[in-house]
């Protein structure tokens, strides 16, 4: 190995540690990283922390204020929804629903966006133009729409909510992608190991993908906000995850009879949304900033 192949070995490693430093020390960031946690932990150990059944329904309780209030009980802290069902116990479990759908169609959707901007990338030609003007068509459709229609053929269900979310939200990785792949393809190590034989296969693994995986996980960080608010959007309207099983969009739904005079019913599963999303925007702002290139000073 050479002296300079050598030492590009700890500057790659301090470019890392430089960046991680630089996330560490953006305090909104790191407090933002600690909210998400919290609902991570919230939703794994749901079974633990929830103090109800969130599905046990008590008319005797129907519309109860939370504890706090004339009439509350702290057993039910954030009170009781129109059937008697502790708002908090949903709401621990509601996490699950989000941070899952999130998880899911972002791991799904980014895995399709990679395999589909390498190939356009790298190939261009035919293969660019087929999958561009595929990305184009899908584009041209507004997201919410496009998923309510595919969930109206598809029914409600949770995989299927998955589903009809992916279907459009891989084409931002895939645009990434093959603008990244596009600009490293004509560079001296690709076409090194072009000349050494290597195959396309090699090269868009080995020496393409990995140095193009940093604004890949950013934006795909960026999104899973985005897909959340949309899961509670499909919810909310009725297409997502149906009854009994807690969601933070049919919770907020529910209470909108009774807004007037049962607030908490609507309000709190809407601040687990709004806390949620704006942590993860947060986070995924620090983390644009600390590791894209692009963005650092």
């Amino acid at each position: 190995m050479t002296d300079a192949a050598i030492l590009s070995v700890p500057q790659a490693e301090s470019l890392f540690r430089r960046n991680l430093r630089d996330f560490r020390r953006n305090r909104l960031a790191m407090a933002s990283l600690i909210v998400i946690l919290v609902f991570v932990v919230m939703a794994v150990a749901a079974p633990l922390i929830a103090p109800q059944d969130p599905n046990e329904t008590d008319l005797l309780r129907r519309l109860q204020p939370p504890g706090w209030a004339p009439g509350g009980d702290w057993a039910y802290a954030l009170g009781c929804d129109g059937l008697g069902r502790d708002i908090l116990s949903r709401i621990i479990y509601g996490a699950r629903i989000s941070i899952f759908i999130g998880l899911a169609v972002i791991f799904l959707a980014t895995g399709v966006g990679i395999l589909a901007g390498l190939a356009a990338g790298y190939f261009r030609g035919w293969v660019d133009v087929v999958i561009s003007r595929v990305v184009d068509i899908l584009l041209g459709f507004p997201y919410l729409i496009f998923a309510i229609g595919l969930m109206a053929m598809m029914g409600p269900g949770l995989m299927n909510i998955v589903l009809a979310l992916a279907y459009k939200e891989w084409v931002i990785p895939c645009r990434v992608v093959r603008g990244e792949t596009l600009a490293v393809r004509e560079l001296e190590y690709v076409e090194a190991a072009r000349a050494l034989g290597a195959g396309p296969r090699h090269i868009m693994w080995r020496e393409i993908l990995p140095n193009i995986l940093s604004p890949v996980i950013v934006i795909s960080t960026i999104r899973m906000a985005n897909v959340i608010i949309l899961e509670a959007s499909l919810s909310f309207l009725g297409l997502g995850v149906q009854p009994p099983t807690a969601s933070w969009g049919s919770m907020v739904s529910d209470g909108r009879a009774f807004i007037l005079e049962a607030w908490w019913v609507s309000t709190f599963p809407g601040i687990a949304i709004l806390l949620l999303v704006l942590a993860i925007n947060v986070a995924s702002q620090g983390l644009r900033d600390a590791f894209d290139p692009r963005f650092s000073e």
